[in-house]
């Protein structure tokens, strides 16, 4: 049990279906052995099957992500004349090819040429749409087993199936700020309330609806955080990644949010009551 009187709650559940671009919040969702189900299992890569981020180009936040029957609709936020471009959650197409993400090379499926020519139009670059499906295999940082167990999976995150982040530490940032941000900067998949600010860098085993996770260890953040997700614009002062730094730095990293490990099967729903410990 928590040493913290009150209840903790789940208050939010995101997916980012692809890597880079927009998220969709839910009530509910289903847990699978790479994550949330549908989190990040496309991803947009270049004419050398590199991974595109934000990080290098902040446009892609302009591509807002909208929930549609068995999948999702991409839009562009400033550019109207462009019509919706609808993409299924599952890849349908037999093309493949070796991406690569990271230091990882992943095995994809290639998605649709409509795809890749609306995408490429979208951002003023040549790109192409690809898949994880369940074959692939791609493992949570296998060079430290120390931390993760052999075999855990990740779709296209970054290093983890979830990340976790508390209302409560994004408000103790915001009452710092001249502007606050909202939590999409941080691109959490997992929102909690009831626990003080930082209190989930504490955090080891815990439980969501009596589910098992685990906090693996704090997230390093980067410039992805200064950039406005309606805009696609970096903000000039650096913010709210310099005021952060003040007080979240260890050793060269500006830390927010949890890195978490979870079960391969299960249900979400957004009200799940959190037990740690």
């Amino acid at each position: 049990m928590s040493a913290h009187a009150a209840p903790i709650t789940l208050t939010g559940l995101f997916i980012y279906p692809v890597k880079s671009l927009g998220g969709i919040s839910l009530p509910e969702a289903e847990v699978t052995a790479r994550g949330l189900q549908y989190d990040r299992r496309w991803l947009l890569v270049d004419a050398h099957n590199r991974f595109l981020t934000q990080r290098e180009h902040p446009e892609l936040a302009l591509l807002a992500v909208e929930a549609a029957y068995n999948g999702f609709l991409l839009r562009h936020r400033q550019r109207p004349e462009l019509r919706p471009l609808y993409i299924p959650f599952e890849a349908a197409a037999d093309k493949t090819a070796f991406v690569t993400i990271w230091d990882d090379m992943v095995f994809a499926q290639r998605g649709t040429a409509a795809a890749d020519q609306w995408l490429s139009e979208a951002l003023g670059r040549p790109c192409r749409l690809v898949y994880m499906d369940d074959m692939a295999r791609r493992e949570v940082e296998p060079d430290k087993p120390e931390l993760n167990p052999a075999g855990t999976l990740v779709s296209f995150a970054d290093g983890y199936p979830y990340l976790l982040a508390s209302e409560a530490s994004l408000a103790k940032l915001n009452a710092q700020l001249t502007e606050p941000v909202p939590m999409n900067r941080f691109r959490p998949n997992l929102v909690v309330a009831g626990l003080p600010a930082d209190a989930e860098d504490t955090w080891h085993d815990f439980r969501i609806a009596g589910l098992p996770f685990r906090a693996v260890r704090g997230c390093g953040r980067c410039v992805m955080t200064t950039i406005d997700q309606e805009t696609g614009l970096k903000n000039p002062g650096g913010e709210p990644l310099r005021t952060l730094a003040t007080y979240r730095q260890q050793g060269r990293k500006i830390m927010f949010g949890q890195n978490v490990t979870g079960p391969a099967a299960g249900r979400l729903r957004v009200g799940d009551a959190v037990t740690v410990g």
